[in-house]
């Protein structure tokens, strides 16, 4: 289950578990329907609870990043566990998404 709450004009996203084919789709129309709806600039999505991501579940997190880019808004991933890290070295989407090692390391580019 996934949980948002919103702050300081962040709307943040904690999934958990595996982001797979099986819920790819659901998680894909969280972050859609979260970007579109949520008056935030800003979408962060705190990994820290995710222990597997899949070619389905990554490619949810792109249709999310090209919505937020037309919306002039960001896309901000941060806690990504190594063996999820690996999937957006591997196929070279680290150069695209804003990710940090953790919260703390987050909230530091915001002061």
């Amino acid at each position: 289950m996934n949980s948002i709450a919103l702050d300081r004009n962040i709307a943040t996203i904690f999934p958990q578990g595996s982001i797979n084919a099986s819920n790819a789709v659901a998680f894909k129309k969280q972050l859609i329907e979260t970007i579109a709806t949520q008056n935030a600039s800003l979408l962060l999505v705190d990994m820290e609870q995710v222990n597997f991501l899949d070619s389905a579940g990554l490619m949810a997190f792109v249709a999310a990043y090209r919505l937020s880019k037309s919306l002039g808004r960001r896309l901000v991933l941060c806690s990504v566990a190594p063996s999820v890290r690996i999937i957006f070295d591997l196929t070279q989407l680290d150069n695209t998404f804003e990710i940090f090692e953790n919260r703390r390391a987050f909230e530091q580019t915001l002061s």
